[in-house]
């Protein structure tokens, strides 16, 4: 099972990408938004991407799914356990970033959701009733870089990270949120990413 890829860029199509690894030549299925962080990139540049394998008896031709970070894999994996939303179809949806989806599927947001390639309103609120309440950890990617609320001195920078998705994305009130941290940070002082803090803060 191929799990990784590093090598050099053979070709950039408007969907996929030839990837020269090992001497090997790998065609690799890229979503928009993993497109898109390619702009810069030319033939012979390095890339690297984490796979996701797509092989079934009715797609017996194995197909090379790619993400720029493994988070964006691991929303992608959480993304087809949506009811007829298949690999493929879920591929060529991703056309904003994670975070954004995750946005609206935490609002519960089927309008913007229909905004994706292929999505229509019935698979739209699908998605939601789905997934809604279980993106919190992946709307938190756009906010490593500008945390909006400092985090509580007794915890890791990430706290406020976490506190800017509860209070600005998910509507909760600063001090409810606050507590929230705490009480999480109570029953698991070992928390070590924003990940973790989500799973201890709703999986009560």
């Amino acid at each position: 099972m191929i799990g990784y890829i590093e090598g050099a860029l053979l070709k950039i199509y408007e969907d996929r990408v030839l990837l020269l690894a090992n001497q090997i030549g790998y065609e690799i299925v890229l979503p928009g938004s993993v497109m898109n962080s390619l702009n810069e990139k030319r033939a012979g540049d390095n890339a690297s991407f984490f796979i996701y394998y797509h092989q079934t008896e009715r797609q017996p031709k194995p197909v090379l799914i790619g993400f720029t970070t493994e988070e964006e894999k691991n929303f992608f994996q959480r993304f087809i356990t949506v009811e007829d939303l298949g690999p493929m179809k879920a591929v060529k949806a991703m056309t904003l970033p994670i975070s954004e989806i995750a946005g609206a599927i935490e609002q519960k947001n089927a309008k913007e959701l229909e905004r994706l390639k292929g999505i229509g309103k019935r698979t739209a609120m699908k998605i939601v009733a789905a997934l809604s309440g279980r993106m919190a950890q992946f709307m938190a990617q756009t906010q490593a870089d500008k945390p909006k609320t400092a985090p509580h001195t007794a915890y890791p920078d990430f706290s406020g990270q976490v506190m800017d998705v509860l209070v600005n994305r998910l509507g909760h009130k600063s001090s409810d949120a606050k507590n929230m941290i705490a009480d999480a940070y109570k029953r698991n002082p070992a928390i070590a990413t924003p990940e973790e803090l989500f799973d201890e803060i709703y999986n009560t």
